[in-house]
C-alpha cells in the first residue's frame, strides 16, 4: 500500500464535525489524516437546522454562500394539537441586525456533508474510507493508532489524535471515558417523506398529541408535494416500529400523511457528555463528546462549534504560538457548553414528552387555549432576538480566563467572552476581516488602534460607530481567530491588557 507521511492531526470521524476539523486545520497550515471506517459518505440522517452561528463559521471559510444555495429557509413556525393547526407564527427574519444569517436555514445532514468533503478534496486532504481504528489504550501517551483498510493495517503516528466517531466512540471508549447521562425510555421514528401532506408549508410543524409528538422541516417543495424530514414519538415505544403502522398511526393522530419516503428509522434519544474532552494527545469533539435530544436542532450545530474552536487551537500550538497547556481552554470552553445545552434539552424534551396525567392535561387543554394567543403575541414581544440568540447559539458565552468569574462575580460580560458582535456594512461589515484566521484588535469609532496592534505584532482595524451592537468606542476589542472577543479595554492601557490576555509563544 502507498505509505503516507504522518500528520500532525488524525482525525477519527469523518460526519460533519470531523470533516470541519480537517477543512480549518488544513486551512491554517496543518498536516491532517481523517479517516472513516463507512464506506462512503452518511446517506441517511437526523440533522437539518444549520444555526446561524454556525453560518458564521461557514462564512469564515467562504462556505456560506454554498450551504445556503443548497438550504430551505423555514419562514414559519406551526403548531398544533392532533390534527388541529392553531395558527403560523412569522420567523423570517428573527435575527435581523444580530447576524448575516438571521433566518432558521434547513439543509440535511448529507448534503452539509457533501459540501464539505467537496471542499476538504479541494484542499488536497481525501477522506480515507474503509478505515477501521484498532483499540489502542496507550493514545493518550503516544498517539500511535492503527488502522486497517482494504490496503492492510499500518500505524499512524500522529502528534495529536481526534476522535469525531460518533456516540459509541471506540476512540472513547478504549480510554475508558465515561459517557454519563441517559437514554430516553422512548423510541423515535425518523423519515424523510416526498408528497405530503397535512403540514403547513415551508414551515416548522409542531404537534402534539396525548402521548404522541411529531416535528417536521421543510426540505423543499409546497404542501402537496412537498419533501419533509420528520421525526415523531409514537405510543407503542419499541424499537421494532415499522414504517407501515408509523404512518398509519401519524395519519390517524394528526392527519399527516405522505406517498413514498427516502428512508425511515428509529432510534431512542440520549442526554451524554463525556466526563473529559481531553486525554493527553486525545480529543473528543461532536457526538464522541456529548449527545442530547433533537429540541432546538443543535446536535450537529454544537459538534460544528466543537470543531472550529478546537482546530484553531491546535493550529496555534503546532505554529509555535501557543504552548500545549492552552489546548485545555477547548474542555474549559466547550464543555460547560455541552453540559447547559443538555440540560435545557433535557427539560423542553421531558415536558413534550412526559405521560403523567398532568403533562397530557397541559397538552389537550392548555396548550389548544394559549397557543393561538402566544401566536398573536409574540411578534410584539420585545426580546425574541435575546430568545433567537439562544437558538441560533450567537449567545454563547466562554470564560476567557480561570479568575475572571470570581472577579465578574459570575456575570457574563456582554461582549467579551462572546463572539464578535456583527456590524453591518460592504462586503460582510466587520465580519469580513474574520476570514483571515488571526488574532485582530478591533476600534469602533473612537482613536486609531493602529499603534495597539503594531505592538502586538498582529493586526488591526478600526470600524465607524456599531450603533446599537454592544459594542463602545470608548473601548478597544481583542478578537481571537475564532472570532470571539478575548478581552476589551480603555485605548490607553489596551496593549499591556490584550499583551496577557493572548497565548504565550512556547
Amino acid at each position: 500500500m502507498n505509505e503516507q507521511p504522518d500528520p500532525d492531526v488524525l482525525v477519527i470521524g469523518a460526519g460533519p464535525t470531523g470533516l470541519l476539523l480537517a477543512i480549518v486545520l488544513s486551512r491554517l497550515g496543518v498536516r491532517v489524516q481523517i479517516v472513516d471506517r463507512k464506506a462512503h459518505p452518511t446517506r441517511e440522517s437526523r440533522a437539518v437546522v444549520l444555526q446561524a452561528r454556525t453560518l458564521e463559521i461557514y462564512d469564515q471559510l467562504g462556505l456560506a454562500e454554498r450551504m445556503t444555495a443548497a438550504s430551505t429557509a423555514a419562514r414559519l413556525v406551526a403548531p398544533g394539537y392532533g390534527r388541529r393547526r392553531f395558527g403560523v407564527l412569522p420567523i423570517g427574519e428573527l435575527g435581523s441586525g444580530i447576524t448575516p444569517f438571521p433566518r432558521l436555514t434547513v439543509l440535511e445532514q448529507s448534503k452539509t456533508e457533501s459540501i464539505l468533503g467537496e471542499y476538504l478534496a479541494e484542499l488536497s486532504v481525501p477522506v480515507q474510507w474503509n478505515t477501521e481504528v484498532e483499540p489502542a489504550h496507550d493514545v493518550a501517551d503516544s498517539g500511535s493508532v492503527t488502522v486497517r483498510s482494504p490496503e492492510g493495517s499500518r500505524v499512524i503516528r500522529a502528534r495529536y489524535v481526534v476522535g469525531a466517531d460518533g456516540s459509541n466512540s471506540l476512540v472513547r471508549r478504549s480510554l475508558g471515558i465515561s459517557f454519563d447521562g441517559s437514554t430516553n425510555a422512548h423510541s423515535f421514528f425518523v423519515c424523510d417523506t416526498d408528497n405530503t401532506r397535512g403540514l403547513t408549508a415551508n414551515a416548522v410543524n409542531v404537534r402534539l398529541g396525548d402521548v404522541e409528538f411529531l416535528l417536521s422541516f421543510p426540505l423543499g417543495g409546497d404542501d402537496s408535494g412537498g419533501h419533509h424530514r420528520i421525526i415523531g414519538l409514537l405510543p407503542s415505544g419499541g424499537s421494532e416500529i415499522d414504517e407501515e403502522a408509523t404512518r398509519a398511526t401519524v395519519e390517524e393522530v394528526f392527519g399527516v400523511s405522505w406517498s413514498e419516503s427516502h428512508w425511515f428509522s428509529t432510534y431512542r434519544v440520549q442526554h451524554r457528555v463525556a466526563s473529559t474532552f481531553r486525554r493527553g494527545r486525545v480529543f473528543f469533539a461532536g457526538d464522541a463528546a456529548h449527545v442530547h435530544s433533537p429540541v432546538g436542532a443543535q446536535g450537529m450545530n454544537t459538534g460544528l462549534q466543537d470543531a472550529h474552536n478546537l482546530a484553531i487551537k491546535i493550529a496555534e500550538v503546532i505554529s509555535g504560538t501557543a504552548p500545549d497547556e492552552y489546548l485545555n481552554r477547548y474542555e474549559a470552553e466547550r464543555r460547560p457548553v455541552a453540559v447547559r445545552l443538555i440540560a435545557t434539552t433535557d427539560r423542553v424534551f421531558g415536558l413534550a414528552t412526559s405521560s403523567t396525567r398532568r403533562a397530557r392535561l397541559v397538552r389537550r387543554r392548555l396548550a389548544p387555549l394559549l397557543a393561538p394567543l402566544v401566536i398573536r403575541v409574540i411578534p410584539r414581544v420585545r426580546g425574541t432576538s435575546r430568545f433567537f440568540g439562544y437558538l441560533s447559539q450567537t449567545r454563547i458565552h466562554y470564560w476567557m480566563d480561570a479568575g475572571e468569574k470570581q472577579r465578574s462575580r459570575g456575570r457574563r460580560d456582554p461582549v467579551v467572552g462572546r463572539r464578535l458582535p456583527w456590524v453591518a456594512g460592504a462586503n460582510g461589515g466587520n465580519y469580513a476581516v474574520l476570514r483571515a484566521f488571526e488574532w485582530q484588535v478591533h476600534g469602533y469609532g473612537g482613536a486609531d488602534v493602529a499603534p495597539i496592534g503594531a505592538a502586538l505584532g498582529i493586526a488591526s482595524h478600526r470600524f465607524p460607530s456599531p450603533g446599537t451592537t454592544g459594542l463602545g468606542s470608548s473601548l478597544v476589542y481583542l478578537v481571537r481567530p475564532d472570532g470571539f472577543v478575548a478581552a476589551a479595554a480603555p485605548h490607553a492601557g489596551a496593549a499591556r491588557v490584550f499583551a496577557a490576555a493572548m497565548p504565550t509563544p512556547r
